[in-house]
C-alpha cells in the first residue's frame, strides 16, 4: 500500500497519462445550469432526469438538456425528490410537501406546516415516505397526501436534530432507516411497525444486495445485517473514518474512506480486496454502467472516474470543475452528473471493451 504522500503524487500522474491517451469513451453532449447550487441529487425518469436546487426550483430535463417543465416552490429543495407512477413528490426545507404531475409539472396537492424535508424521499406506487429531522417517519398517500401512519423513533423524537439522515431504502416489505444514535431501523411500510433494530451510531448510508443490508459508519466500521431479522453477520473496522455510503458492483462492496481513498471489500466478510487513491474525497455512492463503476469526488476540480476493475488506474476520467456530492445517473447509455454549483452535465457513454 502506498503512503498518503505517494498517493497524492501518483494520482495526478495517472490522470495525466489518461488525458494523453486515446479518445475517452465518453462524448460530451450538453450542460444545463439551474442557476443555484444543488445537493438534492438527480432522479432518473424516462429519457431524462429531475433536478431541484437551493432556490426552490424543480426541473424536468429531457435527454437533450432542454427543460420539459420548471416549477418554483419558493424554498430550498435540499433532499432528492421521489417519483411514483406519473407523479413527482418534492419537499422543501420550509416544510412544504407537494405532488407534481410528471408530464407537465402541474400541482396536484400541497401540504404545508410539515417538518423540514432534509432527507431524501422514497416511494412506492401508493405511498411516499418522509423522515423528519427528529427521526419521525411519516407515510403519505401518493394520490391525496393524507397521512397513513406516523412512527416516532425508539426513545422518542429528537427535536434538537437539524441534520439530514442517510437515504432510506425501500423493499417490498421493509422501510429501512438510519437514525443518528438509534442505528438501523426496519419498519413495516404498511403500518410503520418496528420489525427490527440494530444499534449503531453515525451511519453514513446503506445498500442492499440479495438478503443482506450493508451499512457504513463515520467511525470506519462496515456492517452486514440480515434483512430478515437484522442479525449481525459481520462487522469490520476498515478505516479510521469512512466518507460515503457503501455500494455494490462487480461482485464487491465499494466505499469512500479517509484520506481520499476508495476501498474495495469482499461482501462475505468485509475483508479488504484493494484500495485506490482518489484525487478528493468520495462522499456519494458510485453508479454503475455495464463493467464501469462511475466514482464522483468532492474536490473543487470535480473529477468523475470510471473504474473497470478493483485494481489499476481508471479507464477514463471527466473533470467538471465543481464538487460532486451526489450519485451520477445513467439512463440507457447517457450519463447525467449534478455539480454542487447546480449544473447538470451529460455525456454519451460507449460500452467498455471486454
Amino acid at each position: 500500500m502506498l503512503p498518503p504522500l505517494c498517493q497524492r503524487l501518483v494520482f495526478p500522474l495517472l490522470l495525466a497519462a489518461l488525458m494523453g491517451a486515446c479518445q475517452e469513451p465518453a462524448d460530451k453532449l450538453w450542460a444545463f445550469s439551474t442557476d443555484a447550487p444543488s445537493r438534492a441529487a438527480l432522479v432518473p425518469v424516462e429519457e431524462g432526469v429531475l433536478v431541484a436546487n437551493e432556490a426552490g426550483r424543480v426541473f424536468r430535463l429531457a435527454h437533450t438538456g432542454e427543460p420539459v417543465w420548471r416549477v418554483e416552490l419558493g424554498r430550498e429543495v435540499a433532499a432528492r425528490p421521489a417519483v411514483s407512477g406519473d407523479g413527482v413528490l418534492v419537499g422543501t426545507v420550509g416544510g412544504v410537501l407537494v405532488s407534481l404531475a410528471l408530464e407537465d409539472g402541474s400541482e396536484r396537492w400541497r401540504l404545508t406546516g410539515q417538518p423540514p424535508v432534509l432527507t431524501p424521499l422514497v416511494s412506492d406506487e401508493a405511498t411516499v415516505y418522509v423522515v423528519g429531522p427528529d427521526g419521525t417517519a411519516l407515510a403519505h398517500a401518493v394520490d391525496t397526501g393524507e397521512v397513513r401512519w406516523r412512527r416516532p423513533p425508539p426513545g422518542g423524537p429528537r427535536p434538537d436534530s437539524v441534520r439530514p439522515h442517510p437515504t432510506p431504502l425501500l423493499t417490498d416489505d421493509l422501510l429501512l432507516l438510519a437514525l443518528d444514535e438509534v442505528g438501523v431501523l426496519a419498519l413495516s411500510p404498511e403500518n410503520g411497525r418496528v420489525r427490527w433494530q440494530q444499534a449503531e451510531e453515525r451511519v453514513l448510508g446503506m445498500t442492499i444486495h440479495e438478503d443482506t443490508l450493508y451499512a457504513s459508519t463515520a467511525t470506519g466500521q462496515m456492517l452486514a445485517l440480515s434483512l430478515t431479522n437484522g442479525q449481525l453477520r459481520w462487522r469490520r473496522k476498515v478505516a479510521l473514518a469512512l466518507t460515503s455510503p457503501p455500494g455494490f458492483a462487480q461482485g464487491h462492496l465499494w466505499v469512500g474512506a479517509e484520506p481520499n481513498l476508495l476501498l474495495v471489500l469482499a461482501p462475505e466478510n468485509g475483508q479488504e480486496v484493494s484500495r485506490l487513491p482518489l484525487p478528493a474525497p468520495m462522499v456519494a455512492q458510485a453508479a454503475g454502467f455495464q463493467d464501469w463503476l462511475l466514482v464522483p469526488t468532492r474536490g473543487s476540480q470535480g473529477w468523475l472516474l470510471a473504474l473497470q476493475r478493483p485494481q489499476g488506474p481508471p479507464a477514463f476520467s471527466l473533470r467538471l470543475d465543481t464538487p460532486l456530492v451526489t450519485t451520477p445517473v445513467v439512463v440507457g447509455d447517457q450519463l447525467f452528473v449534478l455539480g454542487l454549483d447546480g449544473r447538470v452535465l451529460s455525456w454519451r457513454l460507449r460500452a467498455p471493451r471486454r
